[in-house]
């Protein structure tokens, strides 16, 4: 890995301007939002996650927190329960369910109860978390990204007892190590946010006090940064999934897939003093300045807008909201292990 000497500090100017008064927008050609696209959850869930972990914040980016809380209220039914999408009208276009945006939900909220700097976001936030946390998902990755949330939760309150059933749910139904050393992973193909099984693991450990656990999320964090590194810098998964002998690298490589990769080594860089954390950090945000596979910046240093996909001979300029948010959390991530220029 080249390591670099300074890290830029995340801009939240393009994602401001992607959000009105009810949300933030899906969707962007080029840097224009496209308000016909309307909102998603799981981007303002992401919004959320990061406006309440940013260092010293702006006015502006606790507004963002704020907007995110009252979306993510709306979004939830009374069961707990949540609904992903809501037009330009601001009409919800789909039911309640426990799929991602159920899991990002808890996530956001419990990583908004243990971070935020304003109390009535903590209040509130921790209100819907014991509402939703008490559901439970089919869905592998619904249920990692829930369990990041409690363990948030469990940072600050540790005798939350919603918070404790769902971390104790999932770890009671992780499937164990496989014993492949081809393929370790606990699906027949990579698909998409791969790094957050891993993660969700590692948290789950942790909070439990489970070091079989802790060591079973490590052990495949570190084989997927391994898979994932090529001539040493990251080559992601691409949109389309990875599996065995699949030709290597591949596109349309996708931000959320170096966010997570992040999130998850930043994650294992609490817990243990591998320098294979931090490192893993730092190549996610090379990544986005130019450091992969195509050799092309991933980002609007300007506005920091992040683009919306890496291909062979180019890259899709769009700057959506989710490749945005993968930026800035990467780049916030990447604040603890480079010097930050001023």
């Amino acid at each position: 890995m080249t390591l670099p000497s300074t890290t830029p500090l995340p801009k939240f100017d393009h994602l401001l301007s992607l959000t009105d008064e009810r949300g933030t927008f899906e969707h962007a050609r080029f840097s224009n939002p496209r308000p016909e696209h309307g909102y998603c959850t799981d981007d303002v869930a992401r919004v959320l996650v990061v406006a309440t972990r940013e260092h010293l914040p702006t006015n502006a980016v606790r507004g963002l927190a704020d907007l995110a809380l009252r979306f993510l209220a709306a979004a939830q039914s009374p069961t707990g329960l949540v609904r992903n999408r809501m037009n330009i009208s601001g009409e919800w276009t789909d039911g309640p369910t426990a799929k991602d945006c159920w899991g990002r939900s808890v996530w956001a909220l419990g990583t908004a109860a243990a971070h935020s700097d304003v109390a009535a976001v903590r209040s509130c936030a921790v209100e819907h978390f014991e509402r939703a946390a008490r559901q439970r998902s089919e869905y592998p990755r619904a249920m990692a990204f829930a369990v990041l949330g409690a363990a948030e939760i469990l940072t600050v309150s540790p005798a939350n007892h919603t918070a404790v059933d769902l971390v104790t749910h999932f770890a009671n139904e992780v499937s164990a190590p496989n014993d492949d050393p081809d393929w370790p992973w606990p699906e027949p193909r990579l698909t998409y946010a791969n790094a957050v099984l891993a993660e969700s693991m590692i948290a789950a450990g942790v909070a439990l006090g489970r070091p079989g656990l802790l060591d079973h999320g490590l052990a495949l964090l570190a084989w997927l940064v391994d898979d994932h590194t090529r001539d040493g810098r990251l080559s992601p998964s691409p949109a389309a999934g990875f599996g065995p002998g699949d030709a290597r690298p591949a596109f349309d490589q996708q931000p959320i897939e170096v966010a997570s990769i992040a999130d998850a080594c930043a994650r294992a860089a609490l817990v243990d003093d591998d320098p294979k954390w931090p490192d893993g950090v730092l190549d996610a945000a090379a990544w986005f300045m130019g450091d992969n596979d195509s050799g092309r910046v991933m980002w609007d240093q300007e506005t920091g807008g992040g683009f919306d996909g890496l291909h062979s001979d180019g890259v899709n300029l769009n700057q959506g909201a989710e490749s945005t948010l993968a930026l800035i959390s990467t780049l916030q991530h990447a604040q603890r292990f480079a010097i930050v220029p001023q």
